[in-house]
């Protein structure tokens, strides 16, 4: 696994989404003061990370960063997933619970896949697999913002459709084929003993409203931060607003 390392104190690790690679952290992380360490990885099946297989579980990719921590002797981390990146962190809070301070789902949740999602991942497996990639790129990139922002915000979105067309076609499909078998991981979320944020997009276009509310119910003792302009990129729609929601919560509990 590719992964950058900046920065001294308090250890931010951030996931990326799918379609995604560490580099679309890049702005976010410009806005984070010193005093803290960030480590961003490319996850396998994605920027410069390699593919090691035709399904990149979730669970393998919580491994990957489990071994990033043991590489650089990191006791214990803030966790931070965006979208796929939280199915990660959600695997990762499963099996290693003793190496988090606090965990973030950043417009992602602890549910598996509904049928009707698995169909759809099938779909955008057989479009790969037809050499298609670049239909599903300039379907799903757009969506990923709010309608408004989508005008208000071009270089972000074509930025975000370049990165995308960037990942390989083995590594989209081993991770659709990963996001479909994942396991519902409701308990994980519940457990009071795990310090959580939750940051939800109210005109996000992947996860309605009504979902982010199920998370929140199923976890009282969470931070929540809801964003009324953004869609699905938080971390680009509303910066502003997250960076000091999260960094009041790694100072909190560091």
């Amino acid at each position: 696994m590719v992964y950058s390392d900046r920065g001294t104190g308090p250890c931010l690790v951030m996931l990326h989404g799918y379609l995604e690679s560490g580099e679309i952290w890049d702005s976010f992380a410009e806005r984070i003061p010193q005093g803290y360490r960030l480590i961003i990885p490319d996850l396998p099946g994605h920027g410069r990370s390699g593919t090691f297989g035709e399904t990149h579980s979730m669970d393998d990719l919580a491994g990957g960063v489990r071994a990033i921590l043991e590489a650089e002797g990191l006791q214990k981390i803030f966790l931070v997933g965006h979208s796929m990146g939280g199915y990660v962190a959600m695997a990762f809070a499963d099996l290693f619970p003793e190496k988090l301070q606090a965990y973030c789902l950043f417009h992602s949740t602890c549910f598996a896949d509904s049928e009707e999602k698995k169909e759809n991942r099938d779909r955008e497996i057989s479009l790969v697999l037809c050499g298609k990639k670049r239909q599903i790129v300039q379907v799903n990139i757009p969506k990923a913002f709010s309608v408004d922002n989508v005008d208000l915000m071009p270089d972000e979105v074509e930025r975000a459709r370049r990165i995308a067309l960037e990942c390989s076609d083995q590594g989209i499909v081993a991770l659709l084929q990963g996001m479909k078998s994942r396991p519902d991981r409701s308990a994980v979320l519940k457990d009071p003993s795990l310090p959580i944020m939750l940051i939800g997009g109210m005109k996000d276009n992947y996860i309605p409203v009504e979902v982010f509310d199920k998370l929140v119910a199923l976890a009282p003792h969470a931070r929540v931060l809801r964003l009324k302009e953004s869609g699905h990129m938080g971390f680009v729609e509303e910066p502003e607003k997250v960076v000091p929601a999260m960094l009041e919560m790694v100072d909190r509990l560091s």
